[in-house]
């Protein structure tokens, strides 16, 4: 304030004498955008997912700040990376449940076998959303990619399920025509019961494997762990809810439509 300035008449005033300076916190530069002088603010968030906290910041800015004439607000970052991957998701998941709908039809080709999937297939994404819970992870792209591929292994098993109980109920119907066996309530629980037990072990195999290959991914650290324990975390749960949903629900569900069938006959 003490710098001295020459006026054109050759006096010599002070800089405070013309101006006030003082020192306020603002951008340490000046950046433009779409034309337009613009300044950036950051922010870190904790224990709250980016879309839940913009959405409340979002309305606490709308009703406390009012922008002067040719002011503008813009949330950018990872909220808005965000907001394109949800656009893509919102047509993305029901897409990929036609197909695998699509694909189950042309594997059975009878609409009761792909009901049963497709009705029961969500309790194997119940050990996704509990681990989650538990490593306190919010939804994210990652997650949401997990729950998609998780979708995928849980149904591929059922379909595995489902073809031995199949198998087993043609050799009944077989053994029935030939007169080695009879048709009744007891015969039906048997044959799913084999048929069952027969995937018993191969289904264990098969989630073992996946387990084995997926844990080191949810406890890894470095670079991009943050991301790839998210997108392994539903896997891993959900995996043991799959297991309980091929060897228990699917065999049951099985075994109650083939008695409404024998009730039938």
């Amino acid at each position: 304030s003490l710098l001295p300035i020459v006026t054109p008449s050759g006096q010599r005033i002070a800089l405070a004498d013309v101006a006030s300076v003082y020192i306020e916190d603002g951008p340490p530069g000046i950046k433009s955008e779409n034309a337009r002088i613009n300044g950036w603010t950051f922010i870190d968030i904790e224990k709250v997912d980016v879309g839940t906290y913009v959405e409340d910041a979002r309305q606490i800015v709308e009703d406390q700040l009012d922008l002067p004439p040719g002011y503008s607000l813009n949330w950018s970052g990872q909220y808005e990376y965000m907001q394109r991957a949800k656009a893509k998701l919102i047509y993305v998941v029901p897409l990929t449940l036609a197909i695998i709908t699509i694909l189950l039809f042309m594997s059975f080709r009878r609409l009761q076998e792909t009901a049963i999937i497709i009705a029961t297939f969500p309790l194997g994404l119940v050990g996704g959303v509990w681990l989650l819970y538990l490593y306190d992870f919010n939804f994210s792209i990652a997650v949401g990619v997990g729950f998609i591929a998780l979708a995928g292994l849980a149904v591929e098993t059922a379909v595995i399920m489902l073809v031995y109980l199949n198998q087993s109920w043609n050799e009944l119907l077989e053994n029935v025509e030939q007169g080695n066996a009879e048709l009744n309530r007891s015969s039906v629980i048997r044959a799913v019961r084999d048929g069952a037990i027969m995937r018993v072990r191969p289904v264990l195999m098969t989630a073992s494997s996946d387990l084995a290959g997926l844990l080191p991914v949810l406890y890894s650290t470095g670079t991009g762990a943050e991301v790839m324990s998210r997108l392994a975390a539903p896997l891993v749960g959900g995996m043991t809810s799959a297991i309980a949903l091929t060897l228990l629900v699917v065999p049951c569900i099985y075994m109650l439509w083939k008695l409404q069938v024998l009730e039938k006959m």
